[in-house]
């Protein structure tokens, strides 16, 4: 499989000094490439910290910055940031108001950022577990935290960058995560570049329903179907975890794996849609684009987020990050 790479050993700090450079007006890089941080700091705020394995971006990484996250420790790709990472970066970026962490339920995660936490003084975490696909997988006990941390995030970062306490934030991110799921699914497996070949064999003419983000299985292997089959299948789904709270005005967050064109984000998007609005949901924000990736996975998920007015306004909110930017 071929990659850009000088070396696998030097892909990650590589990838972060030009990431860096590419957006030096909002991030800056933290010692040792531990974590990357908001350029400028506003103090007394509560700072926002997450992470998780590279190989899913822009996430973090991409949505550090005004109204979002302060904040983000990458791993090596698909492995947990370690706690001197989320540790170091809790200590550059609170000023004085404590720290939220926000977790992907991966178990790697969630142990080294309560490690992390408990290294520490005036932090609070939230766990993100969206994924409605399976209750246990290979990385996780409980629902896996997968595109609907985006999701929190935003909301999330805006309450914080309009002064919103510690514990407001945290009460408002489980809120948050409580309204939203996802699923996803795979056309095709993605490739760590240490590993030089496809995570999972997978046919020519297959598809796995609920795959995660790191490649591993979902509910099922099945032959491939129309797009109007597949977006069914995901929306029944997400919506019969929700149940009558998902009818009325919700955010549809239609995301990418890395390996698959808009065009076609753009044609599964207007399946969901006319699915979701026919079963009472209205579709009051969209967000389109690949966003949490699985390095070069052909596949894409569907995050549904239930919206009141308050998320609806934090979630219109101006945020000015490498990966989204409205309203500055």
């Amino acid at each position: 499989m071929k990659k850009f790479l000088n070396s696998v050993d030097s892909a990650l700090s590589e990838s972060l000094d030009g990431f860096v450079a590419a957006h030096s007006d909002i991030l800056a890089l933290g010692p040792e490439h531990k974590f990357v941080r908001r350029k400028s700091l506003k103090p007394g705020k509560v700072a926002l910290i997450s992470g998780g394995g590279s190989g899913h971006e822009p996430l973090h990484g991409g949505f550090v910055g005004f109204g979002m996250l302060d904040a983000a420790c990458p791993g090596q790709v698909f492995t947990s940031p370690t706690p001197d990472q989320m540790v170091a970066a809790a200590a550059e970026v609170d000023t004085g108001a404590g720290c939220l962490f926000i977790v992907k339920n991966y178990e790697g995660d969630v142990m080294n950022f309560e490690m992390a936490a408990e290294m520490s003084e005036g932090i609070q975490q939230i766990v993100t577990n969206d994924d409605v696909a399976v209750e246990d997988s290979l990385y996780t006990t409980g629902r896996r935290g997968v595109a609907g941390t985006l999701v929190v995030e935003k909301i999330v970062g805006a309450a914080a960058e309009a002064g919103a306490s510690l514990e407001v934030l945290k009460a408002l991110g489980e809120r948050v995560n409580a309204v939203t799921r996802s699923m996803g699914v795979a056309l095709t497996s993605c490739t760590v570049p240490a590993a030089g070949k496809p995570t999972f064999d997978i046919g020519a003419s297959e598809m796995e329903f609920g795959v995660g983000i790191h490649g591993e299985p979902g509910r099922r292997r099945d032959t491939l179907k129309s797009a109007n089959a597949i977006a069914e299948e995901i929306c029944t789904a997400i919506l019969g975890d929700l149940g009558d709270a998902a009818r009325g005005p919700a955010l549809l967050f239609f995301n990418g794996f890395g390996g698959t064109p808009l065009m076609q984000l753009y044609l599964m998007y207007n399946s969901a849609r006319l699915l979701l609005e026919a079963h009472g949901v209205t579709i009051a924000r969209s967000l389109v684009g690949s966003y949490v990736t699985s390095l070069d996975m052909a596949g894409c998920s569907i995050t549904l987020t239930r919206l009141d007015d308050e998320l609806a306004r934090h979630w219109d909110a101006p945020v000015n990050t490498p990966a989204l930017r409205w309203g500055v």
